[in-house]
């Protein structure tokens, strides 16, 4: 017996990032949207935890307990005072370290598919406090959809979202580690009064009617110099995309993956075929928001 449970991609539509706390942290007002770009976790029996990996960049994924998949199954049995004896295989096609919350999609995917396998019926608020242990944007892989993050992402505001977003997201080359995008953000504002991160309610009046126009005229993300800063190559991928009729361009959370909103499915396959063709991407993927959030899969 196995169970595979489908995970959701994120972009933040809106990332407002305030000074950083005493414990390191930044307060967060973190508008996330779901994209139909998923990983599947399934999780198997066995005799200790183990961690496979396919797909692209699946050389880049960590198979030991670093790995958010493998402690979200230990954080789950350890609550219920059992062994986490599972082997978990992941199916990735999320771009790793990313911006996309790739890893953490995996740790919400893990934990649905180890609470369903070992028979738990644990609770949503239940599962929602393991994931928020595991880290900020893990509820929200879980929740789907759209959703307001504060604190630092956790305390989710779920969102209602009007229509259908059409996306195309550019993979770069290599990752992005997301303490050191937060460290440079750091580094840019010191001396300055950073304020106090709030939610755009012309962004949230975007998403509640589907105004794609007023959504793409409505996209910030903080970090999104300090991720230039680091990766100064993605400057020419998002003029790229602009280049090629975009309505708006958005590092990706942390990046460095890029993200473009676009009018329709059509702009969508135009626009990631120019940015391929332009050569400052290493791929770029079409897809649509909202999308649904974790959920187990029917078994074959």
């Amino acid at each position: 017996m196995s169970v595979t449970v489908r995970v959701p991609a994120k972009v933040n539509v809106q990332l407002a990032v305030g000074a950083a706390r005493p414990d390191g942290f930044h307060d967060l007002a973190n508008v996330f949207l779901a994209v139909s770009l998923y990983d599947e976790v399934t999780a198997t029996p066995a005799e200790t935890l183990t961690i496979t990996c396919e797909g692209p960049d699946a050389d880049k994924v960590p198979l030991d307990r670093t790995n958010l998949a493998a402690r979200a199954a230990e954080l789950l049995a350890a609550r219920h005072g059992i062994s986490p004896d599972v082997h978990l295989h992941i199916a990735k096609d999320i771009p790793v370290a990313g911006g996309m919350a790739g890893g953490s999609a995996d740790g919400a995917g893990a934990l649905l598919a180890c609470d369903a396998l070992w028979g738990l019926d644990s609770t949503r608020e239940s599962l929602l406090e393991i994931c928020a242990e595991l880290g900020s944007d893990v509820p929200f892989s879980l929740v789907g959809g759209a959703a307001l993050g504060t604190g630092r992402g956790e305390k989710l505001t779920e969102l209602p979202v009007g229509g259908t977003f059409h996306w195309v997201f550019a993979v770069a080359d290599g990752g992005l580690s997301t303490p050191a995008v937060y460290g440079e953000f750091d580094r840019l504002t010191e001396g300055t009064d950073v304020p106090e991160p709030t939610a755009s309610p012309a962004l949230l009046d975007a998403l509640r009617t589907g105004d794609t126009t007023a959504l793409a005229a409505a996209l910030t993300n903080d970090l999104q110099p300090a991720a230039l800063s680091l990766r100064p190559s993605l400057a020419a991928t998002l003029t790229a995309g602009t280049d090629a009729g975009a309505l708006a361009t958005l590092v990706s959370g942390s990046g460095p993956t890029t993200a473009f909103l676009v009018k329709d499915a059509e702009a969508a396959e135009s626009v990631a075929a120019a940015l391929i063709a332009s050569g400052t991407c290493r791929t770029a993927r079409v897809a649509t928001s909202p999308a649904p959030g974790a959920a187990v899969l029917p078994s074959a």
